[in-house]
């Protein structure tokens, strides 16, 4: 199954859901599923994560789109909501990064009035 997201005027996805896979019948499934609810639809694919693929195949529109993504119609993809405002968009990924390096010796998280990680105890 395919999945579409459907998108504002704004290009804010505001529903993703179920739907047939491009290949099933004659028809342009994005094309169908927008007419039905007079939004723009766009396909997604559940198996895209920062510009890869989950199961080695070709990434599809960069992440799988959600409620809130924006859909980069220049570039064609799908991205995240902007966590922080000193992060900064990732286009080898499509995906926000912290202005330094995640430590990997433990738990952190994100301390925007900082701009650097807290190591949670």
């Amino acid at each position: 199954m395919a999945h579409y997201a459907f998108l504002d005027n704004s290009n804010i996805v505001t529903e993703v859901i179920t739907g047939k896979n491009e290949n099933d019948g004659d028809g342009n499934w994005e094309t169908y599923y927008g007419n039905i609810r007079g939004k723009v639809c766009k396909r997604t694919s559940y198996n895209t994560l920062n510009n890869s693929h989950k199961e080695g195949g070709t990434p599809f529109r960069g992440n799988f789109a959600g409620i809130n993504y924006t859909y980069d119609e220049t570039n064609d993809v799908f991205i995240s909501p902007k966590p922080y405002a000193s992060w900064t968009l990732d286009t080898s990924i499509w995906n926000w990064k912290a202005p330094v390096e995640i430590p990997t010796d433990g738990f952190y998280e994100w301390n925007e009035e900082t701009t650097s990680w807290d190591k949670i105890d």
